[in-house]
Order: C-alpha cells, then sequence, then structure tokens
C-alpha cells in the first residue's frame, strides 16, 4: 500500500510544480499582451500622419502577434487545467484509501431493493462498493460498470478473461489517468454527459437526392459570381436583393426536415468531441489480453479510425448547432450550410451509424475496466481468486473492502461440497451481518473479474442470491413477513429452475412469531439442501444449529461470541468453529438503563 501512496504523492507534487511554472508563463503572456496593445496605440499615434498602408501595417502585425499570444494563452491554460484535474484526482484517490470515497459517484439511482443481492450489499449510493470503484469519465461506462456489478459473470473462460484485462489495465495507471482526466474536463457538465442516442433514427432520404447534392455545389458558386457581378456593377443591388430573397425561401425551405434532424443529435457536438479523443486513446495504446485487443480493433471500420469518423460527426452538428446565430444564417442563405450539413450528416450515418453503436459499447467497456483496474492498482494487497471447475468455496484471511485496513478483521471460509450452508450464531453487534456482507461482496468482485479482499481465494461462480435487509411495504399493502417470503420464494424458484445459487440469509423468517419461524427455518433450510443449495445463513436462534446432528454432511457450525469482561463488553470479530454461548442482549439493556 505504500507505493501506492507513494504514486499518488508523487504525481500530486509534479503536477503542482507544473501548476506553479504555468501560472507564471500565463502571467508573463497576459502582461506581454498589454504591452503588444499599448506599443501598438502609441505607434499608431506616432505614424497617424504617415498614410493608412502604415497604419494598417502596423495593425495588421499588432493582430497577428496578439492572436499568436492568445493561442499560446489557450495552450497553456489547457495544460493548467488538466495538472489541475490530475492533482485533484490523485487527491482524491488518497482519501478514497482511507474509505472515504465522497468525491466520487456511488450511482444512488441504481439502488434496487427488489434486486437479488445489491441492495443487501450495499453496491450502489454513498460509501458503497460501485462508489469506491468507479472511475469511469462517461455515462456509457457508469452504466456498464453497474451492469459488471449487477450481472457478474458465471463462466469461467469468461471470468479468467476479465481478469486479465483488468490485470494488464492495472499497470497502465498513467493511461487510465490521462483517459479520466481528458473525460472529465470534457464532460463536466451532466448535459453533456449523456449517451448518444437516436443516430440509427436518422432518415436517411431526407435529402439524398440528386437536386439538393447539385443545389449545394450551384449555389455557393452562384453567389461567388454575383458578387463578383455587385461589385463590378454588372448586376444591380435590386437583382442581387431579390436573388438573396430566393436564395433564403430555397436555404429555409427544408427547415421541418433540418429541425428533426437537428433535435436527434442536438447539443451532441462537445460529447461526440470528447468521446473521439477517448476513442484515440485507446486506438493508440497497444493492448495484449485478449478482451482489451478486442475492444481496440472494434473502433475502426474498412480502415478508417472509430475518433476520426466520430469527430467528423461532431464537426457537422457543430454547424446545426449555429443555425441561431447571425453568421449561421448567412452562411446558410449563402452556401445551403444547413443542408449540406445534413446531407454529410446522413451519409455518416449510412456509412457509420450501424457500426457506431459497437463503437460506444467499446468506449462504454473500457471505461468500465479502467475502474475496475483502478481498484486493482489501489489495492496491491487484493488477490485474484482461482476458479474452480466444481462447486467450492474457500477463503483465507478475508476482509471487508468498505472497512478501513486498520480496523477491518478478516475471517476465513471453506464450503468443500454443494450443498452445504454454514450456520452463523452469535451476539448482537458480533459481527455476524458483517460477515455476511464480506462473504457477499468478495463472491461479487471475484465473478466480476476484479481482485478481491482476501489472502487467498478460491470460487465457484455461482449465481449470488442474498435476503438481508427486507422491509415491510406500505404503498404496495405488504408486511415485512410477506415481503421476505416472496424474496425466498424467487430464491426456491431460480433453485427449481436449475439454477446453480449462493444463498446468503440473515436472521431468516424473523416477521413472525419464534415457534413458527423455528419451524419455517428448519423446513427451509431443508429444503435448500435438498434443492442441492449451498451458503450461508446467520442466527439468533440456537436452536437451528442442531441441524447439524442431523444433517453432519451438509451444515457447518460457527459463531461470532461477546466477551463480558468486568462488567464491559467487548468483541474480537473473529469467527469461531461451534454455536454461540454467550448473548449479549440482557446486558446491553441493563447498560441502557432499563429494568429487567
Amino acid at each position: 500500500m505504500e507505493e501506492v501512496f507513494a504514486f499518488y504523492n508523487k504525481n500530486i507534487s509534479d503536477c503542482r510544480r507544473q501548476i506553479i511554472h504555468l501560472r507564471k508563463k500565463i502571467h508573463a503572456l497576459g502582461t506581454i499582451r498589454l504591452l503588444i496593445v499599448l506599443a501598438a496605440i502609441a505607434a499608431l499615434w506616432m505614424f497617424w500622419e504617415h498614410g493608412l498602408l502604415i497604419l494598417g501595417e502596423i495593425s495588421l502585425a499588432a493582430a497577428i502577434t496578439f492572436t499568436i499570444l492568445m493561442i499560446y494563452h489557450e495552450k497553456l491554460a489547457k495544460k493548467k487545467t488538466y495538472n489541475e484535474t490530475l492533482e485533484q484526482l490523485c487527491n482524491n484517490e488518497i482519501k478514497s484509501l482511507a474509505c472515504n470515497f465522497s468525491s466520487f459517484d456511488g450511482a444512488s439511482e441504481y439502488i434496487d431493493s427488489e434486486h437479488a443481492f445489491s441492495h443487501d450489499l450495499d453496491i450502489f449510493g454513498t460509501h458503497s462498493l460501485f462508489q469506491s470503484i468507479n472511475r469511469t469519465t462517461t455515462i456509457l461506462g457508469k452504466e456498464q460498470l453497474a451492469s459488471y456489478l449487477t450481472q457478474p459473470l458465471t463462466n469461467k473462460t469468461d471470468i479468467l478473461q476479465r481478469q486479465a484485462s483488468i490485470n494488464e489495465l492495472s499497470n497502465l495507471t498513467p493511461l487510465r489517468q490521462h483517459f479520466y482526466v481528458e473525460g472529465h474536463i470534457m464532460l463536466q457538465k451532466e448535459e453533456e454527459n449523456r449517451a448518444p442516442t437516436g443516430l440509427e433514427q436518422l432518415i436517411p432520404t431526407a435529402f439524398g437526392n440528386k437536386f439538393w447534392a447539385l443545389a449545394s455545389k450551384i449555389i455557393p458558386a452562384g453567389w461567388i459570381a454575383i458578387f463578383i457581378g455587385t461589385a463590378t456593377s454588372l448586376i444591380p443591388p435590386t437583382v442581387t436583393g431579390y436573388i438573396f430573397f430566393l436564395s433564403a425561401i430555397i436555404a429555409n425551405c427544408r427547415i421541418k426536415k433540418i429541425n428533426k434532424l437537428h433535435r436527434t443529435v442536438n447539443n451532441m457536438e462537445k460529447i461526440f468531441t470528447a468521446y473521439s479523443s477517448l476513442m484515440k486513446i485507446i486506438e493508440a495504446t497497444p493492448f495484449e489480453t485478449h478482451i482489451l485487443s478486442t475492444l481496440r480493433s472494434n473502433l475502426s471500420i474498412h480502415g478508417t479510425a472509430a475518433s476520426q469518423a466520430i469527430r467528423k460527426l461532431s464537426s457537422y452538428i457543430g454547424i446545426l448547432d449555429q443555425r441561431a446565430t447571425i453568421t449561421g444564417a448567412l452562411l446558410n442563405i449563402f452556401t445551403l450550410r444547413d443542408i449540406r450539413a445534413s446531407i454529410a450528416i446522413e451519409q455518416w450515418n449510412r456509412n457509420y451509424g450501424i457500426q457506431s453503436a459497437e463503437w460506444f459499447k467499446a468506449l462504454a467497456h473500457f471505461d468500465a475496466l479502467a475502474s475496475l483496474a483502478g481498484f486493482s492498482f489501489n489495492h496491491p494487497d487484493y488477490t485474484y481468486p482461482q476458479i474452480a471447475d466444481e462447486f467450492r468455496l474457500s477463503a483465507q484471511k478475508m476482509g471487508h473492502p468498505l472497512i478501513p485496513c486498520d480496523s477491518c478483521v478478516r475471517n476465513d471460509i471453506n464450503i468443500a461440497h454443494c450443498p452445504t450452508f454454514i450456520i452463523i450464531t452469535g451476539a448482537n453487534m458480533a459481527g455476524k451481518s458483517t460477515y455476511l456482507r464480506t462473504i457477499g461482496i468478495n463472491i461479487l468482485l471475484a465473478s466480476t473479474g476484479a481482485p478481491v479482499c482476501a489472502q487467498s481465494m478460491v470460487f465457484y461462480p455461482s449465481i449470488l442470491a442474498t435476503s438481508l435487509r427486507t422491509s415491510d411495504s406500505l404503498a404496495g399493502n405488504e408486511s415485512y413477513f410477506f415481503a421476505e417470503l416472496k424474496r425466498l420464494k424467487k430464491i426456491i424458484d431460480l433453485l427449481r429452475q436449475g439454477h446453480e445459487l449462493f444463498i446468503i440469509l440473515d436472521e431468516i423468517l424473523k416477521g413472525t412469531n419464534s415457534i413458527d419461524k423455528q419451524k419455517g427455518s428448519f423446513a427451509l433450510v431443508n429444503q435448500l439442501i435438498s434443492l442441492n443449495a449451498s451458503g450461508i445463513i446467520a442466527t439468533h436462534d440456537l436452536a437451528l444449529a442442531t441441524l447439524q446432528q442431523k444433517l453432519p454432511e451438509n451444515i457447518q457450525n460457527y459463531c461470532f461470541e461477546a466477551d463480558i469482561i468486568d462488567n464491559h463488553l467487548s468483541f474480537t470479530y473473529l469467527l469461531r468453529q461451534g454455536v454461540a454461548e454467550n448473548m449479549n442482549a440482557t446486558f446491553l439493556m441493563q447498560q441502557m438503563g432499563i429494568t429487567l
């Protein structure tokens, strides 16, 4: 971990030096530009009586010099912004190493209490797994990363390929940071970072006939002749006015079609410019692993790079975005600018429209993989798990990735065959629920292709199903107990359909009385075992642990104990074999002043 801190701190120091240097140069340029303006004014005053030619030369020289310095100033300003963004990213990464992920998006909009496990395992929201991983810079990448974490892989080959690509990208941190910073700068505003849609809905025949292709060439050439004729008095000004009026009618006679086309791609110039830059980064990098090489090769068609094609589209959209300006309106009358841009967009769509969906998909996957690779880089003590060919779950010193290292207690797990259930008993606050989430979130990471918070791990990629925080629903007129039964029924239905599940349950049937709860719990565990399922169940009901006597091959008993020493409650949070002996509810009530 120390080398990770050192890397980010060095980046911060380098960026800070660059920013200070660039600020000095920018300030000096500002001073020079001011001096040029003052010198030009002085020169014009001094040579005021020497004729218009000299005054024009002075003005032109000053304007050219000023423009060059302005261009250089913009270049320096962009470098400064780049370094400031990179510095901020590194500072945020250092905070994230201490489990402060507040600088990154947790995607709260994806919180779904009906999902098989994401709500139970805190995958989305504040201080979530997604927030700890997410370094996506495009909305497409964010959606793809969310998909990775809600639809984990179950095929061994797919997981191994994903692991290899994440591992390769984790060793390319400067590339990943460059990708993030470029995207973050260009897509800062939410409205500038939206998924590109509607390209396939463009109407390819709106301007596709020969008339408009011919008119778009004749009218600009005609206006050149008209300007020359008017300047040489060959064409009367009144005739030029009539032609201008006619040209305006022609230029706007298809305005409804142009408006419809413009609405499809409205304000997407910046998005496509940014996507082009991000795609260019991928195109310029040779990759070794199968997934990354495939993504790179998908960013081209018939020898044309996706970044070039997307940048062309961006320029065409930019023309339509300028329609409402005076310059845009005049250029449209004199050159049929809007129609020419519309023809170009439709031609682009015919050439690249279908393929562009693959380009956006490749960009989304790379963006998501880069986030997972950053997660891998930030946790060099994590390990990529081995994947078993038949059911097995074994891990040593497994911890929760959202708990700071200095307070994270690590435990083991070992399930050698299926069906097997581990019954976890223990006192309140002893660590049962945290342990369940630790197992679940590491299985999810493993199935996503990411490294896990464990010294070592072997797992079989089953489908994850949990029931840890079921709640009632006033709007749906649904009791807590009924909501839990519905969730358990979904699990049983999946098992009956032949799906292989790993099930994690916390205090099952806690919405009913103790007698019903005990009978139902026994029946449920027996049914899950008969359906060839495996998993972990945490419970306060010590009677459930007696199942081991009847099913010694299928039930393992473990516990978290609470120790009361000198009237103080203490926890080790270490998993022990057997059934819990100490319960702390009565002690806690007495400590709170509740008389028993």
